[in-house]
């Protein structure tokens, strides 16, 4: 299988009528994408923005964000990635933080002063870009071009993960990584398949969000492969029982919150008839729930384990391991993805023997550190004697709701800013449908006015991502601490036991 940029290269060789995204019940030629593909790349040539430039994209899920990713990678360009559904000042700091060369953003994003003069104070050239149309917003008639290298290998994609420890960070991915996890992927899977034309073959499915490196992994694949594909905006019930019983799908992806949506709603099963697996990853994927999705609609649920600095998934269940395997090792994600080697350390470093629990390691193509290097993750895990992986909690205290990944941190720091709290203190509790979701207790002000809960999460909103505003907001006369003044977790959650008692 070529390379990613060898496969968006390869779209050209498709003609113009050909089917290439599905949206709103509507299909979008390659034609449509092309033309607006081509105007990208020629004002981006035009600024001065050419191979190693990186680009930053307000990144949804619309047939906009895919022309600019064939723009952008499609000459070797690097695309930063803006996430569209932060309030407007968080997007506007991130801009400036990340500092690309060029923006491209829908015109409502220009329509935010914060955004706009963001973009003019920090002198990047900006672009409106809405169906085929695009407008100059901000910036001269050139930029300041400066590439990027990670360890001398050029990156592709600039984007937000939580990192191992502390608030979220971008990371960069290089081409190098994505083709290497392209490859296994279709080492693991055989996605690729046999040569055919462009843009014909069996259709796909994207419904998690582009700037997650779940969503964007699926349509970096699906241009890859040359596939048409339905994009939906966001995930619901609806929208993606149509598209699997339309397109007659075989596989699909379903995360355990979306999963838990589908079993919810008792979609018939004659609905769901073609499949022959699902996938299921983002965050944790109990076996109980795989299981009763198997047994209502006769689908084994094949789980994946990976994070965006592994540019993807890098290890999973395929059909015949779930065949021979699932009833024995029922709670594993699987095994590794050819190419890549797991192990599990104690906290000196030492490799742990199979089955024991401990840091785990990953050595891959796939990682910013390459075949040569292990990376250390921030999540606890063993290896049994059959090379299956478990996955057993994590070393830091990230929040995963519903595959995106929250810091107690972050959220107490927007709740702090607000004038009648004193300090907060966030933590996840464990949540049916989402995996976990963040709670906060806080302390107030003296002589502040009682909080009126919806009136702060309207306000959290305003500094967080809607997934980061807790779902609960208890107020204590003192947050409980230890002798080292930290926060005493155990009292904490004893104090937040006898606040919900209460309210029953």
């Amino acid at each position: 299988m070529a390379g990613i940029r060898d496969g968006l290269g390869a779209l050209w060789l498709a003609p113009d009528g050909a089917n290439m995204i599905q949206q709103d019940g509507r299909w979008v030629t390659w034609g449509e994408v092309r033309v607006l593909a081509e105007r990208i790349d020629e004002q981006l040539s035009r600024v001065g923005c050419d191979e190693g430039s990186r680009v930053g994209v307000v990144l949804g899920n619309r047939m906009e964000s895919v022309a600019a990713l064939v723009a952008i990678l499609g000459k070797g360009r690097t695309i930063v990635t803006l996430n569209p559904m932060q309030p407007a000042a968080r997007l506007s700091s991130d801009l400036v933080s990340s500092k690309p060369q060029v923006v491209l953003g829908p015109s409502s994003a220009w329509k935010e002063t914060e955004f706009f003069s963001a973009a003019e104070d920090s002198g990047i050239v900006g672009f409106a870009v809405d169906g085929v149309e695009l407008r100059q917003c901000s910036g001269g008639s050139s930029a300041t071009i400066e590439a990027l290298h990670t360890e001398g290998h050029p990156v592709a994609v600039e984007m937000f993960t939580s990192g191992t420890t502390g608030p979220p960070k971008r990371v960069p991915l290089t081409w190098r990584q994505l083709d290497s996890a392209m490859s296994a992927v279709h080492g693991h899977t055989g996605a690729a398949g046999p040569e055919r034309d462009p843009l014909t073959g069996r259709v796909s499915l994207v419904f998690l969000a582009m700037v997650h490196i779940g969503g964007l992994w699926a349509v970096l694949q699906a241009l890859t492969e040359a596939r048409p594909f339905v994009l939906l905006s966001r995930f619901t019930v609806d929208g993606w029982v149509t598209a699997v019983s339309e397109h007659q799908l075989r596989v699909a992806s379903l995360p355990p919150a979306a999963m838990r949506s589908v079993l919810s709603a008792d979609i018939p099963a004659e609905k769901l008839s073609s499949l022959r697996a699902v996938t299921a990853g983002t965050t944790y994927v109990g076996p109980d729930l795989a299981e009763e999705f198997t047994h209502r609609y006769g689908v084994p649920v094949l789980i994946m384990y990976g994070a965006t600095e592994f540019s993807g998934a890098i290890a999973g269940w395929t059909k015949p391991l779930h065949t021979e395997w699932w009833a024995r090792k029922r709670g594993s994600v699987g095994r590794p993805f050819p190419g890549v080697h797991l192990q599990t350390v104690d906290d000196n470093g030492e490799v742990l023997p199979v089955n024991e629990t401990g840091k785990l390691e990953v050595r891959a193509g796939q990682t910013g550190k390459g075949a040569n290097g292990w990376l250390r993750t921030s999540d606890l895990a063993h290896i049994d004697e059959d090379g299956f992986l478990y996955i057993d909690g994590r070393a830091d205290d990230a929040i995963v709701r519903g595959g995106f990944k929250v810091h107690p941190e972050v959220v107490s720091n927007a709740l702090r800013a607000h004038p009648s709290i004193l300090d907060a203190s966030v933590y996840g509790k464990a949540d049916d449908r989402l995996g976990q979701v963040p709670v906060a207790v806080v302390e107030l002000v003296d002589g502040a006015i009682p909080l009126v809960e919806d009136e702060v999460k309207t306000f959290l909103r305003g500094q967080l991502t809607g997934y980061e505003v807790p779902v609960d907001i208890h107020t204590v006369d003192e947050l409980p601490r230890g002798v080292s003044l930290k926060i005493d977790r155990r009292r904490l959650l004893e104090l937040v036991a006898d606040l919900e008692a209460a309210r029953v």
